[in-house]
């Protein structure tokens, strides 16, 4: 699954678009690395995700297309 599309998908980002221009600004890491919107997000990988001064990781446990909103916090769990 896209990157920009699993940050929606697991609501770490409310909009595709908003993930989309996280990634092209790069303020989204993938183990490490800056990432595009396209990169494919695989079971394992660690994601950062900086707002403003605050920075999110993450460690992606599930990979899913669709997911309800109660459920969405299952795709990952919170590092720091």
């Amino acid at each position: 699954m896209r990157l920009d599309k699993f940050l929606k998908v697991s609501r770490i980002i409310k909009r595709r678009t908003v993930a989309n221009d996280a990634c092209d600004a790069e303020h989204v890491m993938v183990n490490g690395r800056r990432a595009k919107a396209s990169y494919d997000v695989k079971e394992g990988d660690v994601l950062e995700v900086t707002f403003g001064q605050r920075t999110l990781k993450v460690r992606v446990l599930d990979v899913k297309e669709h997911v309800a909103k109660a459920d969405a916090g299952a795709l990952y769990e919170v590092i720091s």
